[in-house]
């Protein structure tokens, strides 16, 4: 076994979801999740199917973001991976579509962080170990920090 660290291509602040799932269908549900759950959202989405021909199968209503989930996907080529990008909205506005989707097997992140894949490949494929979702805690968050991250959620319209 060769252990890999394939590094997620985005843009700085685009939120993106990597989760694993198991049927051929999986790319047009999901596609429908995301439309019905965020009106407005542009999304592209991949996946890599891996049993059959295992070819990465792709969707979404942006060509861009298509294309970036695309090269992703074969980038991990990893069993049954699937990878969205989003703008225009936060995965906190789809996650709880996505997991209802009967295929979905599991969220390994739901991030706008630097990802990095930690990736097993055997001669038989290559299946994701974990994820990096961005950086190392710095320490922990003091009364300031409490007040600032209750404003911010406020400000952006969370809580209320």
């Amino acid at each position: 076994m060769e252990t890999k660290i394939i590094k997620i291509d985005k843009p700085e602040e685009m939120n993106l979801i990597l989760g694993q799932a198991h049927f051929i269908k999986t790319v047009e549900d999901l596609h429908e999740a995301m439309a019905n759950s965020a009106p407005g959202l542009r999304f592209g989405i991949s996946f890599c199917e891996s049993s059959g021909p295992c070819l990465v199968r792709s969707s979404g209503n942006d060509e861009e973001l298509i294309a970036m989930t695309r090269n992703n996907a074969v980038s991990l080529s990893a069993g049954h991976a699937f990878i969205i990008l989003m703008d225009g909205g936060f995965p906190i506005n789809v996650l709880n579509a996505i997991k209802q989707v009967p295929e979905v097997c599991g969220i390994y992140c739901a991030t706008a962080n630097p990802v990095e894949v930690v990736v097993a490949e055997t001669d038989q494929g290559r299946g994701i170990m974990g994820v990096i979702d961005g950086f190392a805690s710095k320490g922990v968050e003091s009364d300031t920090d409490v007040k600032e991250r209750k404003e911010f959620l406020r400000l952006i319209g969370y809580k209320l």
